[in-house]
């Protein structure tokens, strides 16, 4: 009878003493798991990083609609390495418009694109012992001289048998010719989409046996014109940026039959 106390004791302090690995309690991991996830922490503290900025961003040649990307890659990458220049796609995501070889940290893509307002990067592949790296992305307004009717005609109009004749994609291919006519006194006018576009140059050539006013309207506003005196050529150029709805127009001044003018006519346009 008086042994039970001394031995519920005994068993009560082994209990209190035994591991806590039982009723919800969490194990303690071994010092060598210590001692590994320290490690990996640690070579993941220090892998190498090899960092791409893209420095600048420009429209190198108007008429061809070459974009120039320049960068930086630190640390320099293998000789013949490949950097790629990437354009963002909402539907493909990044897509590579171009590459080139970095000369030493830096580097030069250039590449011939339509016009367009997009996002570009500079991106290159894994090198051991780098991971593949991307610099920023970076929006750029691409313009680009583009002929006037590569959008069709908004509407034309005049008086005294106005004519503005388009001349077909078969024969014109820039899609920046056409010939615009009217009877004596006539006026002859084209609206065309100037919407994304910052400058028009409009070259004339005069075929009437007298004298032309050629004229650039946004609606009632006149943003340039110019008389032109028989059988002459000469150029009417103006900044339109804004200008949605750009209007050509040709009126008799002093002529035997009416107006008759050649043009060629082109826009530096994002679209």
């Amino acid at each position: 009878m008086g042994v039970r106390p001394i031995a519920c004791g005994l068993i009560a302090v082994a209990l209190l003493t035994a591991p806590l690995t039982a009723c919800g309690a969490t194990a303690l991991p071994a010092e060598s798991s210590l001692a590994l996830q320290s490690s990996q922490a640690a070579t993941q503290a220090t892998a190498p990083v090899r960092t791409v900025k893209l420095t600048s961003i420009r429209t190198s040649d108007y008429t061809k609609g070459t974009l120039t990307v320049a960068g930086t890659l630190t640390p320099a990458p293998a000789a013949g390495s490949r950097v790629a220049l990437q354009r963002w796609s909402a539907t493909a995501g990044w897509q590579e418009i171009g590459h080139a070889s970095p000369s030493g940290t830096q580097v030069t893509v250039s590449s011939n694109q339509p016009g367009s307002i997009r996002t570009y990067r500079l991106a290159i592949g894994p090198q051991a012992p780098y991971a593949a790296a991307a610099s920023a992305p970076a929006g750029f307004y691409h313009y680009v001289w583009r002929g006037i009717y590569k959008k069709p005609l908004l509407a034309t109009g005049g008086r005294s048998n106005p004519q503005y004749n388009v001349v077909p994609l078969s024969e014109a291919p820039r899609r920046a010719e056409a010939e615009l006519l009217a009877g004596k006194g006539g006026v002859v006018w084209g609206d065309v989409n100037s919407a994304g576009c910052s400058w028009v140059k409009h070259w004339l050539g005069n075929i009437t046996d007298g004298t032309i006013r050629a004229s650039l309207l946004n609606g009632s506003a006149v943003l340039g014109t110019v008389d032109q005196a028989q059988e002459t050529e000469g150029w009417l150029n103006r900044k339109i940026l804004g200008v949605n709805r750009l209007r050509i127009q040709i009126a008799d001044v002093k002529s035997g039959y009416g107006p008759q003018v050649a043009t060629d006519s082109m826009l530096l346009c994002t679209n």
